[in-house]
């Protein structure tokens, strides 16, 4: 039986293979903004925090640009904001799915010519998309309540009703959830695209009934393992690691049997009112060292190859090992065609 994490496992995640589908140039080394001033939404809690620290702070220090934070990214004001011109944010930090997804549907800013070493990422920009680092999400729970063979480490298992029951949480978009319910279908990770989306809600109703929450603010996922409120929640490795769950109320695991591995973004939106000092973000959160004093924080896979050696090693245990045939990366090009379709049909599944 695989081991799950307590404070040390796993390899260093070196990076994915065919998330990106074409190398592009990423960004100006411009002059300052006449504001002097930027807009970020970005997620809260644990994560929130470590971004502060890891980028935030020091990119405020040496620019002098103050960075305004909104808490949990949406696609759709994304959308609103550019089809009426009123546009808010600045940068927006975007799951592969949502990042994908708005560049398709025009949603982000050339990133343009660059002053960045693109041989040091492990991914590629697209036109519009920076790749900020890689993440493992998979099955968490309480080990004070649940011990050895009481919980879920799989997919297939977190929709075992029978043989773990108890409530469950999701998240409330259909990325990483259909993924989630195919694997459990017994799909073979390098069979799951294109996804093969009646099956995949076929799946979800056997456990809808269990979903106590569908969440849209990551901290919940923890949060609800640790008020007793769900038994079992899909959640990240870099939030058990973080929040640390295991020394606070509740002593939160995270399992490695078999993850979700996927792309965050950075974009800048289209028509930002910062422009500029967006673009300057980019650039300063890609330096080696920044991506790793963040990722030492956030407790994921830096996308910078030089930023990797200088993680430490509980950090880099924390990563997961991509060479297991039983982990799924991600796609995010199917993704980008399906996004917005799929996501009106799963908002509607979910009220019904």
């Amino acid at each position: 039986m695989k081991k799950h994490v307590t404070l040390s496992r796993r390899k260093v995640l070196a990076g994915l293979t065919g998330a990106v589908a074409a190398p592009m140039i990423i960004r100006p080394g411009s002059a300052l903004a006449q504001s002097n001033s930027m807009t970020f939404v970005t997620w809260g809690g644990a994560y929130r925090d470590s971004v502060v620290k890891g980028v935030i702070e020091p990119f405020t220090a040496e620019t002098g640009i103050e960075v305004n934070i909104v808490d949990t990214p949406d696609l759709a004001k994304v959308k609103a904001q550019v089809m009426t011109g009123n546009v808010e944010w600045d940068v927006f930090d975007a799951p592969g799915a949502m990042g994908a997804s708005g560049e398709k549907e025009g949603y982000w800013e050339p990133l343009g010519e660059s002053m960045l070493d693109v041989d040091d990422m492990t991914l590629a920009p697209t036109e519009t998309l920076m790749p900020f680092y890689t993440w493992a999400g998979g099955i968490a729970w309480d080990a004070d309540r649940f011990g050895e063979g009481e919980h879920p480490t799989t997919f297939a298992e977190y929709f075992d009703l029978e043989k773990f029951p108890g409530l469950r949480t999701f998240r409330d978009r259909p990325s990483e959830t259909l993924e989630a319910a195919l694997l459990a279908d017994g799909v073979a990770p390098a069979d799951v695209y294109p996804l093969d989306v009646e099956r995949a809600f076929a799946k979800l109703d056997e456990i809808k009934s269990q979903v106590a929450s569908w969440v849209s603010a990551t901290p919940q996922t923890i949060a609800l393992l640790r008020t007793g409120e769900v038994d079992f929640s899909y959640t990240y490795a870099s939030r058990v690691r973080t929040t640390g769950a295991q020394s606070e109320s509740g002593n939160i695991q995270f399992s490695f049997d078999q993850t979700l591995n996927g792309l965050e973004y950075l974009a800048v939106v289209k028509g930002a009112p910062n422009k500029e000092n967006a673009m300057r973000f980019l650039e300063f959160a890609m330096r080696p060292e920044i991506q790793a004093a963040t990722m030492e924080l956030l407790g994921n896979a830096p996308v910078s190859k030089s930023a990797v050696p200088m993680l430490t090693e509980d950090s880099q245990s924390w990563l997961p090992d991509l060479s297991d045939p039983d982990h799924l990366v991600l796609n995010d090009a199917w993704w980008a065609d399906n996004f917005e379709e799929v996501s009106r049909r799963f908002k509607e599944w979910v009220l019904i």
